[in-house]
């Protein structure tokens, strides 16, 4: 197979909208793979090298684009590309870099402008894209004709999609057998949706638990005799990192189990901290016994994947809680209820809010588990964050809401420039009369408009819920809210009043620690922190 084939269907997928279609975008490249092309492809697709580390820096890349011009024709293969790569990851010793230079300067000087822009990207490492797992999983079981539910769960069992790829379109189903649970390995985590309320997941899953949804550290701890091993949710090994919960699990009565919780550090009069001060045990130091001693970690446990020579992956949720009840003492144990009314929920829901954790999951009594958020087996409710901000501009409203100022643009206070910046819109959470009332005020208070938008004196303030903060390059301050929605007018408030853009940041902060932890970035690559 030419570059250019490969590198065009990568080029499409991330610019198709329908699921569908880049799932037939990848199915159609990766039936086209040779048995030889199949380790560079499912590789290169998901943004890797097969060779690993070359030792080519961004300035050894930048100089082989630079050095002449590229080609017209695409004629380079993926096997003469591999080729060179493999050249370059074995060149060592006195004069390795002018080895290194010249054979990637050679491979560049055979590679079109896509070609080169497309090398460039995956020997810097951007084009990862996590994103891209689900579809690639799907499109993989169709060349491969394997059934998707087979691949998922190898992949949940390997903890790496690109090997399982490997197998299924080299050794079909027979290649998905050989991966299953193995002690000291990490498994994929089973996660979360989100349901609105406590209404809403009793409706969707009727015969269920709740457990208090921790705001720590996901942690999957395995113990095989005398060894315990601790991963992240990302799956990196953070077992330096927390000797207390090693600890406790090497002192199970039990010969090997696999345990899946939240790690987290509380105050003196046992609330937790934030999530961000518990990650501070998971960074890198020099000094772990002081920082154990200044926070020390709590382990609190959800489930249990092994026991004792049993895998208990496929066995209903309500049956991995009884064995997890054998196995741990209710203080090690994320404190739950089963059945419960709708009465009985919302104080169980309330209680963990009063606690200081960010709200409740609920979960299928039925249900295995399973890698993800299949099938909305585990639903998360969690207190809505709020903020106070004022309306900068409002759009027309279209449908049955045509004629009425619907899309708020939302605006935080800059404490530096004493104006507003924009960091969202929402047209969720009106009433009628809210919708009518919003059209004649923001009128009242119109400044300019155009075909769409109506903008305003920013005096109107508003409380605003919303689920987190994320970057955003759509936005002046660069972030955005997620999931905003309408609580309340706040008539009894100023606009000098509302909440910063400084409170808006530490939120974010506080979500991209999260994110780096999911990630497994936070835990990675510090000494102490790797397992050898």
């Amino acid at each position: 197979m030419l570059v250019t084939d490969l590198v065009a269907t990568s080029e499409r997928v991330a610019t198709l909208s329908r699921r569908v279609e880049k799932i037939g975008a990848l199915t159609g490249l990766l039936r086209r793979l040779s048995r030889a092309e199949v380790q560079i492809g499912v590789d290169w697709l998901a943004g890797r090298l097969r060779q690993e580390r070359l030792g080519v820096g961004s300035g050894m890349v930048a100089e082989a684009r630079r050095a002449g011009p590229s080609v017209a024709e695409p004629a380079l293969t993926l096997a003469e590309a591999d080729a060179v790569f493999t050249e370059i990851a074995r060149a060592s010793g006195p004069g390795a870099g002018g080895e290194r230079r010249a054979a990637l300067g050679r491979l560049f000087a055979r590679a079109t402008d896509r070609e080169r822009d497309f090398f460039a990207r995956l020997l810097a490492g951007e084009l990862r894209q996590e994103r891209l797992e689900p579809i690639m999983i799907e499109a993989v079981a169709r060349a491969a004709a394997v059934p998707p539910a087979s691949l998922r769960r190898a992949v949940m069992l390997a903890g790496d999609a690109v090997e399982v790829a490997k197998a299924a379109l080299l050794e079909g189903a027979l290649g998905l057998q050989r991966f299953s649970l193995q002690l000291l390995r990490p498994v994929q985590p089973m996660l979360a949706q989100s349901a609105d309320d406590i209404a809403t997941a009793l409706g969707e899953l009727r015969a269920m638990a709740l457990e208090w949804k921790i705001d720590g550290v996901r942690v999957q701890v395995h113990k095989a005799g005398g060894e315990v091993r601790v991963f992240s949710r990302g799956l990196g090994a953070v077992t330096k990192a927390v000797p207390e919960i090693v600890e406790v699990v090497r002192a199970l009565p039990v010969r090997s189990v696999v345990l899946d919780g939240e790690a987290i550090t509380c105050r003196a009069d046992g609330a937790p901290h934030p999530f961000q001060v518990t990650m501070r045990r998971f960074g890198r130091t020099h000094d772990a016994a002081a920082l154990r001693a200044e926070l020390p970690l709590r382990a609190l446990f959800f489930d249990v994947l092994h026991l004792d020579g049993e895998d208990l992956l496929d066995r209903p949720g309500s049956e991995r809680t009884a064995a997890l009840r054998q196995v741990l003492d209710r203080s090690l144990r994320v404190p739950r209820i089963e059945l419960p009314t709708a009465a009985e929920a919302e104080a169980f829901f309330a209680n963990a809010l009063a606690h200081g954790h960010e709200g409740v999951i609920a979960k299928s009594l039925a249900a295995p588990y399973e890698a993800g958020r299949r099938r909305g087996s585990w639903l998360k409710v969690k207190r809505a964050r709020a903020l106070d901000l004022v309306v900068l501009a409002a759009d027309w409203g279209t449908g049955r809401r045509r004629g009425l100022l619907s899309n708020l643009h939302l605006g935080a206070r800059d404490r530096e420039s004493g104006g507003f910046v924009m960091i969202g819109k929402t047209f969720k959470g009106m009433t009628d009369e809210m919708l009518s009332w919003q059209t004649r005020r923001l009128l009242e208070l119109e400044i300019g408009r155009d075909a769409d938008t109506v903008y305003v004196r920013p005096e109107v303030v508003i409380e605003i819920a919303f689920d987190d903060v994320q970057a955003s390059p759509r936005y002046p301050g660069g972030i955005a809210l997620r999931f905003a929605r309408v609580k309340r007018y706040r008539p009894d408030k100023a606009a000098g009043n509302v909440s910063t853009m400084e409170e808006v940041r530490a939120i974010h902060a506080g979500a991209l620690a999260r994110e780096a932890a999911e990630k497994g970035q936070v835990e990675g690559g510090g000494e102490g922190l790797e397992d050898g």
